[in-house]
């Protein structure tokens, strides 16, 4: 079996990231190394490393949302070296958040950073948030005293 190209496996990774937003991590478990050194930043929190927590924290994630529709992926820039690679994306949602009583739209700021391992190209770093758009200095002053 021939090894997916770079670009096959952002396919694949746009495919599997809109799963999340259906409850199903499944998906995007499959494309994560499983290398102690994995990370995983995503909008509810935190920083989760190693693939015990990275895995429970997908799982957490995906029981936060519910009937998820993907609106589409804007690439702002991606990279491929010889054995890493990484994407700058903003996510566009529509789900249903925390037992919201109807699904809302919103965006998140994504920075994914891939490593070739046995010929494949797995996921190392996921960092996820909702900053899609310019915040003001006063959104930075205000959260850094929580």
């Amino acid at each position: 079996m021939l090894a997916p190209s770079f670009e096959e496996e952002v396919d694949r990774y746009h495919l599997a990231v809109p799963e999340i937003t259906r409850g199903n991590p499944g998906p995007v478990k499959d494309l994560y190394s499983r290398l102690d050194d994995v990370t995983l930043a995503n909008p509810f929190g935190g920083i989760a490393r190693g693939w015990a927590q990275v895995e429970a924290r997908l799982d957490q994630a995906a029981r936060y949302f519910h009937d998820g529709e993907m609106l589409g992926f804007d690439t702002v820039t991606s990279y491929k070296a010889l054995n890493t690679a990484y994407l700058v994306e903003t996510e566009h949602f529509k789900a249903r958040v925390e037992g919201a009583p109807a699904p809302e739209e919103f965006a998140l700021r994504v920075t994914s950073i891939f490593r070739r391992e046995e010929g494949f190209w797995k996921l190392v770093h996921r960092h996820a948030d909702p900053a899609a758009q310019p915040q003001s200095r006063h959104s930075l002053s205000h959260t850094a005293g929580n």
